[in-house]
């Protein structure tokens, strides 16, 4: 990919970005990183998380990485492993070896690959097959990029019995920003670029907010509070969307009924949110500021 202009700019959030904590069997997921220790980081969780709930989890990494040393990369996210990978819950492979030795990459085969590694390990009790793919495989094995690009923009077969959850790790250094934003878009979940990251979208129902507020995240989380409560509707009322929020830290909470009780030009604030937030909320004093309504739902996934 010689002469590609390359971007180390994370893409923005939008109304289809979560945390890679809230990846769920039947998402088809983007992720991004400029760092090589970022996509480790990513991998890790979700294999964490596949391994915790009783899905089997396969990690397909760069072809440059020798296996060894991505099970010692992944080790740290997921504790020891041993166990996991003796019985077959956690494996390491390249592309080639999941669609099988002699066997030519085509879209068609690693599909059916995909049912049959899906049913294999409902067969053997977990909860479902989950994948990390990361996309540097495509470059590696010469592939053409328009036809992994049109397998993941089609592939929604695989995902719709529920049995099924891939990552898709595209590293920003290496991909076209054309391909970056036409796969951050094409996939119905995009993740934020690392695991404890916060970010924010404005809708035209209020602000929404993405990740961990928590005390690496404080600044960003009250400036972008400060923003919304500034540019309240024509009505006066402020939405403030904390559902797909992993975490909320009693500091964060209390920054936010700080502000909100402060928000001179707003009539109204609703806060939607988790049961969990909305205890932490009214523990601090939520009651007690007569403009604020907590609007308690399950969480954004």
């Amino acid at each position: 990919m010689a002469g590609i202009v390359r971007d180390s700019r994370p893409p923005a959030a939008d109304d289809h970005t979560f945390a890679v904590d809230q990846v769920r069997l039947g998402d088809h997921g983007f992720a991004h990183h400029a760092d090589d220790g970022v996509r480790w980081e990513v991998a890790g969780v979700f294999a964490a998380q596949g391994l915790a709930r009783g899905e089997k989890v396969v990690i397909i990494a760069d072809p440059a990485v020798p296996a060894r040393r991505a099970r010692r990369n992944v080790a740290s996210y997921v504790g020891s492993h041993e166990p996991e990978l003796s019985s077959g819950q956690l494996a390491f492979m390249t592309m080639q070896e999941f669609v099988g030795h002699g066997h030519a990459f085509t879209v068609q085969r690693q599909l059916r690959r995909i049912r049959e590694e899906t049913d294999r390990a409902c067969w053997a009790g977990y909860g479902g097959l989950r994948a990390f793919i990361d996309m540097a495989w495509v470059p590696a094995a010469g592939i053409d990029i328009d036809a992994v690009m049109d397998r993941e923009l089609h592939a929604g077969e695989v995902f719709a019995d529920g049995r099924y959850a891939e990552i898709c790790s595209y590293d920003r250094r290496v991909f076209p920003p054309a391909v970056i934003e036409t796969m951050r878009t094409g996939h119905p979940v995009a993740l934020l670029e690392r695991p404890g990251d916060l970010d924010a979208f404005r809708s035209g129902d209020g602000m929404h907010f993405v990740g961990d507020a928590d005390m690496a995240t404080s600044a960003f989380f009250r400036d972008t509070l400060l923003a919304a409560f500034r540019d309240p509707d024509r009505r006066g009322i402020v939405l403030v969307d904390m559902s797909r929020l992993c975490f909320l830290s009693a500091g964060c909470a209390g920054d936010l009924l700080t502000l909100a009780a402060n928000a001179a030009g707003c009539e109204r604030i609703t806060i939607r949110c988790s049961p969990q937030q909305a205890r932490t909320l009214e523990r601090l004093g939520a009651g007690r500021i007569s403009r604020l309504t907590l609007v308690a739902q399950p969480g954004g996934r």
